[in-house]
């Protein structure tokens, strides 16, 4: 016999993950559009991958979130690790860390670095999206199985 309760307690703390995963992915997804929209700022080719992984986050945690589904997981960690990997290379290459072994950001195009790779008063957008994701990945890997409805 299953506890209730304790099935409830389960189901409470995913909404509550999955709802945070999600307006982490919104906030970041607005971010990035107000950025490259309003502010006129161009992305550069990491930008842009990462923004492959991180838009449609937006919409299947929502759904995810509005069904209390903590499968998801199973198809969200993956987009979730892969903006990480993106987010944190641009992130060692925006503090020069690494090589730029290849060219992410065009010699006519958007850089990857200075005053307008960052906001907030300082904040590297890089380092911002690694944040996010790295958020999203671990409220993801807290949401466990309930019992089926």
């Amino acid at each position: 016999m299953v506890n209730k309760t304790s099935n409830q307690a389960v189901d409470e703390r995913n909404s509550w993950l999955l709802l945070g995963a999600w307006l982490i992915a919104v906030a970041a997804t607005f971010a990035a559009l107000f950025i490259g929209e309003i502010l006129g700022q161009a992305p550069c080719n990491l930008c842009w991958f990462q923004r492959v992984f991180m838009f449609p986050l937006a919409i299947i945690l929502g759904i995810a979130a509005f069904r209390l589904d903590p499968a998801i997981k199973f198809y969200a960690l993956p987009l979730a690790g892969f903006g990480m990997a993106v987010a944190g290379f641009h992130t060692l290459l925006y503090f020069g860390l690494i090589e730029e072994a290849i060219t992410p950001c065009a010699r006519n195009g958007p850089s990857c670095s200075g005053d307008p790779m960052t906001i907030l008063g300082g904040l590297p957008l890089p380092l911002i999206s690694l944040l996010c994701f790295t958020a999203i990945a671990g409220l993801l890997t807290l949401c466990r199985p309930g019992v089926s409805r």
